[in-house]
């Protein structure tokens, strides 16, 4: 690595980012928005609530399924630029520490996925909506991706199976206690993702989100909002996405600031919604209709304990499509509501003063996420990002990050003979401080100085005034690349989402008119031993005298009326979600069967 010079007598303060040079590039925000700053650290993860309560977050980690053997540093270690492209070369793994997830208890971790992803520079807007796809439908800045609020679970008209049908599982509600603090987990290949809030980030990125530095948790501010959101990522088809705070006038950037609202209503009967728990869910609603260009008439479950109001993406309504039943008008955006059915909005923002389509995190006002939280069921724009394999084309590098970002030395602090130099490294690395007062001479001031997590500093004392300094990395430790084949998946995620299926009912068959004691074995995400599940129910039979037996195991006493229509049905058992959060739901499909 090429040395680094500083002079006392003219020092030098640089960003620890390649900043564009072209006056064009630097303007553009898919160049410069990206936050590289944390990836010369290492990615750590807690993997237990044990880890977390003591702040002993590791660098490497393996379940047997999902390995990381050597450390790699985290999200963007690269941008580079085309005239139609930005490329982000990143690991995937959060700046922020990651997990833990089910309180220990989650089969997947996250690991390096060595991904390059690109979004076009210049973006376009379809005839034709595109729907979001599963699996990353953008990249936050951080190198994290984005996936939409699916859990890649549908109904299927019987039960509840893989793939998308037309009424969707929610990942927020039906996966939530399987995220982390910062509201992420990772599927069986081990990619880390948001579905909702990025709430992490948003905190790094100063978006009026608090951390607890006791529980090592994040939370919404409650002090004012006093600065639009930042962005927080690109979808891929080019266009921003930013936290939850936007001008209260989308084209008035001096009208003030205020928490975007949502435009979605859930179809509860208020606000012009059919109400679903009486009514049944028998249609689904009209941005579905336009989107899946059918008709309305669609049938899901009932609602109840086993599929509760909410569950499903279609259980709500769009205010654009409803009339206000105060006012007997239609609902306004701008006024009522202020994001449209893709959880966007045409308006100006900071890095966009003349305009741009830009989507937006919903929260509820504690911070909450809401439907439909990063991006609705379509994008606004035309798909045509993604990941990539290779960069088949001319193109610049903006930013270094990682190991092979430049050592950049910061202003010197002098205190009477001692000057103290600090320096942006890369975590794994020794350095070297040499001192000369010709260039021509060097002394060696410091050797084997060592890097932990981020910026270094070296106190020397008695040089002369006019002494330059140098220092360069003399040695880094081995480590994970973001380039290359990704490995360490594996791991059982259910199939698709992150709710694994329950694995067998034992007896799996009974007779009309019996009572029979059944016992439930759980996949490897089972919540905690000390966990008392809330229901048990086989199609619509519910199970009493509920056990813990294990911490993979349930047993329930099931009572089959002699009336009992013959047949397969579904089980499932139900455990506490996190706060406001509902329940959790294992499900076994045609586990059991009445004859």
């Amino acid at each position: 690595m090429k040395p680094l010079f500083l002079s006392l007598t003219a020092p030098l303060a640089v960003s620890p980012l390649l900043l564009l040079p072209s006056a064009v590039l630097a303007a553009d925000p898919r160049t410069n928005s990206w936050d590289a700053v944390a990836s010369s650290h290492y990615a750590r993860i807690y993997q237990t609530p044990a880890e977390q309560s003591s702040g002993t977050a590791k660098a490497t980690w393996s379940n047997g399924s999902q390995t990381q053997t050597a450390p790699a540093y985290a999200g963007v270690q690269e941008i580079s630029v085309s005239t139609d492209w930005v490329y982000v070369r990143t690991t995937g793994l959060g700046g922020h520490v990651m997990g833990p997830w089910l309180n220990g208890n989650f089969p997947n971790l996250p690991t390096n996925r060595k991904t390059l992803y690109r979004i076009p520079r210049t973006p376009a807007v379809p005839s034709t909506p595109a729907l979001t796809g599963l699996g990353s439908v953008g990249i936050f800045v951080d190198g994290v991706a984005m996936f939409d609020s699916r859990d890649a679970f549908s109904w299927n008209g019987t039960a509840e199976g893989n793939g998308t049908g037309f009424w969707n599982r929610e990942a927020y509600v039906n996966e939530g206690a399987t995220f982390d603090p910062a509201f992420a987990h990772q599927e069986n290949t081990g990619t880390y993702h948001y579905h909702a809030s990025p709430i992490a980030l948003r905190h790094r990125l100063g978006d009026h989100v608090d951390f607890d530095a006791t529980t090592r948790t994040y939370r919404e501010s409650s002090a004012p909002v006093a600065r639009h959101s930042p962005i927080l990522g690109w979808v891929q088809d080019g266009f921003p996405i930013y936290g939850p705070y936007g001008y209260s006038n989308a084209t008035n950037a001096t009208s003030g600031l205020r928490r975007m609202l949502s435009g979605y209503q859930l179809r509860n009967g208020q606000r012009g919604t059919d109400n679903l728990t009486s009514a049944g869910r028998t249609a689904i609603p009209s941005w579905a209709r336009r989107l899946y260009g059918t008709a309305g008439n669609q049938t899901g479950p009932a609602v109840s304990a086993q599929y509760p109001l909410g569950r499903y993406m279609e259980d709500n309504a769009f205010l654009g499509d409803l009339v206000d039943p105060s006012t007997g008008q239609p609902f306004v955006a701008g006024v009522d509501y202020d994001l449209d059915e893709d959880n966007g909005r045409w308006c100006v923002t900071p890095e966009f003063p003349d305009g741009t389509y830009a989507y937006f995190v919903s929260i509820a006002a504690d911070g909450t996420p809401v439907f439909p939280y990063n991006i609705g069921r379509a994008f606004h724009g035309t798909p045509a990002g993604g990941a990539v394999t290779a960069i088949n084309e001319t193109v610049t590098t903006r930013v270094v990050g990682g190991p092979d970002q430049p050592v950049t030395l910061s202003k010197p602090a002098v205190t009477g003979g001692s000057v103290t130099l600090v320096w942006n490294a890369a975590e794994g690395g020794s350095y070297q401080v040499e001192s000369s007062t010709n260039l021509s001479n060097w002394s060696t001031n410091a050797t084997g100085v060592l890097a932990a997590e981020g910026r270094l500093s070296q106190t020397v004392v008695g040089e002369a005034a006019q002494t330059v300094y140098r220092v360069r990395r003399t040695a880094l430790a081995a480590y994970d690349p973001a380039t290359g084949t990704a490995t360490g998946g594996g791991g059982n995620n259910g199939g698709g989402g992150a709710n694994p299926p329950l694995t067998s009912v034992a007896p799996s068959i009974g007779d009309r008119g019996t009572t029979v004691t059944l016992t439930l074995t759980l996949g490897g995400m089972a919540p905690p031993a000390n966990m008392v599940p809330t229901a048990v129910r086989v199609g619509t039979l519910s199970g009493t005298n509920l056990r813990r037996a294990s911490n993979t195991t349930v047993t329930a006493t099931l009572v089959i009326p002699a009336t009992a229509t013959p047949g397969a049905l579904d089980v499932a058992v139900e455990f506490p979600g996190p706060p406001n959060m509902g329940t959790v739901s294992f499900t076994l499909a045609g586990g059991f069967t009445v004859r």
